[in-house]
């Protein structure tokens, strides 16, 4: 005998149910989780999925504006030694920061040309 079916307080399953265990039930729950982590961050609306995230996104920030302002605090001292002793690739996105600060953009004169019929209609 075969079970294909699986009837249960009126609702009729296949027998693929029966080959559920703790490893697929717990992979296909960490799958949720993560697609309501990318959801909330996605439309801004803060959860405890996607805290952790943010605030590790808003520390990011914080040690960006560390990088390119130089005032410094203890947590951002940790994290770019950190990121410069674990290599290039790592500290890259320091340094990078770094060397657009050096950077100064130079401001151009910028002629809007005859954007409203010219000055010289006595208006």
């Amino acid at each position: 005998m075969k079970v294909t079916k699986i009837l249960q307080d009126g609702n009729v399953f296949d027998a693929a149910v029966l080959d559920l265990n703790a490893d697929v039930i717990k992979a296909k729950f960490v799958k949720a989780i993560l697609n309501q982590s990318k959801l909330a961050l996605a439309v801004g609306v803060p959860c405890t999925s996607s805290a952790p995230h943010s605030l590790l996104n808003g520390f990011k920030n914080l040690v960006a504006v560390s990088a390119m302002t130089g005032f410094e605090f203890d947590q951002a001292k940790a994290f770019l030694s950190a990121a410069k002793s674990s290599g290039p690739a790592a500290a890259g996105g320091a340094a990078a920061a770094k060397v657009e600060a050096v950077v100064e953009e130079k401001e151009e004169d910028v002629d809007m040309g005859d954007l409203f019929g010219g000055d010289d209609d006595g208006y």
